[in-house]
C-alpha cells in the first residue's frame, strides 16, 4: 500500500523556490507539462521515449545518470541476480523501472529488490508504474546528484516502507549504507556489502565490484 505522507515541494511560488525545494538543476526540471500539473501518464509518455523522469508532486525531474554508474548499478543487478538463483527470494528491478511511493512521488531507483511478500500475489506485474515498495533501493552518485535531493529521497524511502538504502559514490567507492534516515554507516573500498535480514547470506567485495566496473 502506498502512503498518504508526502515530503515534497510546497507550494512554490516562484521557480528559484522549486529549484530550491527539489534540489536540482533547472535543466533537469522540466516545463511541459508545466510545474504542478504532471501526471503519471505524463511520466509514463516520457518511458516510452527513454526519457526518465521522477514524478514529485506534479513536477516532472529528469533522472540523474551517466554510463561509469549505469555500469555499476547493471553489476550489483548481476550480482543481486547471481544470488536470487540460490536463494528464491523475490525480485530484482533495474533503473529505467518506475516505482509509486508516497502519494505524488514515483521514483526510480538504480537497483530495487522486492521481496515476494510485498508483491500482488507473490509475484510481479506487468504494470507501467510498480505498485509495491521495494525492500531494498540502491542509487549510484551522478554529478549532478545534490545532497539536499538525495536526503530528500532518503526521506521518500523509508517513509514508503522501504527497509535498506545503499547510496553509492563512484568517486571514492564508497557506500553509505541506511537502514533509517538518521542510521548509517559507511563502507570503504576493502569493505564488503552485508545484505543484513533482508538479503541473508548476500556478500558482495566492494573492491571486486568496482574492479569489474573498471
Amino acid at each position: 500500500m502506498v502512503a498518504t505522507m508526502s515530503v515534497g515541494i510546497q507550494s512554490p511560488v516562484t521557480i528559484a523556490e522549486l529549484i530550491e525545494q527539489l534540489g536540482v538543476s533547472a535543466d533537469r526540471i522540466r516545463y511541459q507539462p508545466p510545474p504542478g500539473t504532471a501526471t503519471e501518464a505524463d511520466l509514463i509518455a516520457l518511458d516510452a521515449q527513454n526519457i526518465y523522469c521522477e514524478l514529485i508532486d506534479g513536477v516532472l525531474v529528469e533522472k540523474a545518470v551517466g554510463q561509469y554508474e549505469s555500469r555499476l548499478a547493471m553489476l550489483l543487478g548481476y550480482f543481486l541476480l547471481s544470488y536470487l538463483e540460490q536463494n528464491d527470494l523475490g525480485v530484482v528491478h533495474g533503473s529505467d523501472s518506475p516505482h509509486r511511493f508516497l502519494t505524488g512521488q514515483i521514483r526510480y531507483p538504480d537497483v530495487a529488490f522486492v521481496a515476494y511478500d510485498r508483491l500482488p500475489d507473490g509475484r510481479p506485474t506487468h504494470e507501467p508504474i510498480a505498485s509495491w515498495v521495494p525492500n531494498l533501493a540502491v542509487e549510484v552518485m551522478s554529478a549532478s546528484n545534490t545532497k539536499r535531493e538525495m536526503a530528500d529521497k532518503l526521506e521518500v524511502y523509508f517513509a514508503s516502507g522501504v527497509e535498506l538504502v545503499w547510496y553509492v559514490y563512484p568517486d571514492s567507492k564508497t557506500v553509505d549504507v541506511y537502514t533509517s534516515p538518521d542510521a548509517c554507516s559507511t563502507l570503504e573500498v576493502d569493505d564488503a556489502l552485508d545484505g543484513g535480514e533482508i538479503l541473508p547470506g548476500f556478500s558482495l567485495s566492494i573492491r571486486k565490484w568496482f574492479d569489474k566496473a573498471e
